[in-house]
């Protein structure tokens, strides 16, 4: 399953620099000065990134302007919810809780259908494709759907990403786009925005809205805020430690291919000179059981099937994408407080140990019974379920994975978490024990 992105090579340092892999696009169709004459025609059939503004707002500013909006309450019908209150910076961009759905809405009381993943580590995420074929290889093998945004990759950019929970209902709850325009018109950050863009910024919707798009996906693509790329692996692949003994047989289990196997969809390896993502940006299903903790799962008619809907609609009716959702990031998988899709595991351990036991010990994962295999999966989707290793053994055999190498993987992992400060030595007492 490696779909390992060629395109990994272009995050180059020009665009580092400039800061915003989307600004890149936006500067390519919109030359930048520090004042251009009000657009002249409304901006309803212009393509995003050809977006002209009254103000062309430089990196930084745009940078500066969407962190700030990332954390503006004003912008969901509520007036109690922004970005950053499921996407918590101090938590890699994801919840800070242990929930496995986040509440939202009109009044902040409605249940969402998925776990909120983290933002972190999607500068190099491709749009969706149902065919991809990777360079890096064989590339005349078709590594499936792949690439997209949300669990389901229905956004194919972070503006898309970023506009879907301003109009969810179950999110920020806004009724329209001239609804959170009308909110952000009278929010303190309007004078900001008006700043940035020009004063007749509000004069059209179309361009006021792309605005705010454009400062919430370039504040995403901030290199120090989104990928960091600083945590004690990151330092391992710079060659500045070496990792503990158990860390070391983690990550050992965690690259085989006849133990974890993760690696073949996580990627751990630096590739073309770009540290890993630990995501090969697939679709995949792999049959996690139903949480039945989601209030909408009370429902035994509701299915969540990814890929093929609900909430991605225009893949409806594709049999083969039921059941599919995206590989996330492995990174910061520690802070989390909710694994996989459905957040149906809160402690990492335990979400490892779902892949050595779906196959080989099914009663422990679903319940005992037959019938209770793969039971938030209907029977006519479940060839699509990945039978690749760790999966793929017969009920009673023998797990790839023993108890220790789980406790082994777990800690690995834990290396993944960003701000790695590495321990101060003790100079008096290294020095003592060298005489």
């Amino acid at each position: 399953m490696n779909r390992a992105a060629p395109f990994l090579a272009k995050l180059t340092l020009p665009l580092l620099f400039v800061g915003a892999i989307a600004l890149a696009h936006w500067v390519k169709a919109t030359p930048m000065s520090a004042a251009v004459p009000a657009p002249s025609t409304a901006a309803s059939d212009v393509p995003f990134y050809a977006t002209r503004f009254e103000h062309q707002p430089d990196p930084k500013t745009l940078t500066a302007l969407g962190r700030v909006l990332f954390s503006d309450r004003t912008l969901s019908a509520s007036g109690e919810m922004a970005c950053a209150s499921c996407h918590d910076p101090a938590h890699a961009y994801g919840p800070a809780n242990h929930l496995a759905v986040q509440l939202g809405g009109p009044h902040g009381t409605l249940p969402g259908l998925r776990a909120v993943p983290s933002l972190k580590y999607h500068q190099a995420v491709p749009p969706f494709a149902e065919r991809f074929f990777d360079n890096d290889g064989d590339d005349s093998r078709d590594q499936g759907p792949t690439g997209g945004l949300d669990w389901d990759g229905r956004a194919g950019s972070a503006h898309e990403q970023a506009a879907g929970p301003l109009l969810s209902p179950f999110e920020m709850a806004n009724a329209s786009k001239e609804a959170v325009l009308a909110q952000l018109r009278a929010s303190p950050n309007a004078a900001a925005m008006r700043d940035a863009f020009g004063a007749h910024l509000f004069d059209d919707p179309k361009r006021a809205w792309n605005a705010l798009l454009l400062a919430l996906e370039v504040f995403q693509q901030s290199p120090r805020d989104f990928y960091p790329y600083d945590s004690k692996y990151d330092a391992y692949l710079r060659g500045q430690l070496q990792l503990s003994a158990a860390e070391a047989r983690g990550l050992a289990v965690f690259n085989d291919p006849e133990k974890g196997n993760c690696a073949s969809c996580h990627i751990s390896t630096v590739k073309r000179g770009a540290f890993p993502d630990f995501t090969d940006f697939g679709q995949i299903a792999i049959g996690v059981p139903r949480n039945r903790a989601i209030p909408a799962n009370a429902d035994p008619a509701f299915r969540d099937l990814g890929v093929c809907g609900p909430l991605r609609t225009d893949l409806q009716g594709r049999d083969e994408y039921c059941g599919l959702f995206r590989t996330p990031s492995l990174r910061n998988v520690a802070l989390r407080g909710a694994f996989f899709h459905n957040g149906v595991y809160t402690r990492l351990d335990e979400a490892v140990r779902f892949y050595a036991l779906r196959d080989t010990a099914p009663q422990k994962v679903y319940g005992s019974g037959r019938t209770h295999r793969f039971d938030d999966l209907p029977e006519k989707y479940q060839d699509n379920l990945n039978k690749e290793g760790p999966f793929g053994a017969q009920p009673g055999g023998k797990p790839t994975l023993t108890e220790a190498e789980i406790a082994d993987v777990v800690t690995f992992l834990k290396t993944l978490t960003d701000g790695y400060v590495a321990p101060q030595v003790d100079k008096v007492a290294a020095a003592k024990k060298t005489r």
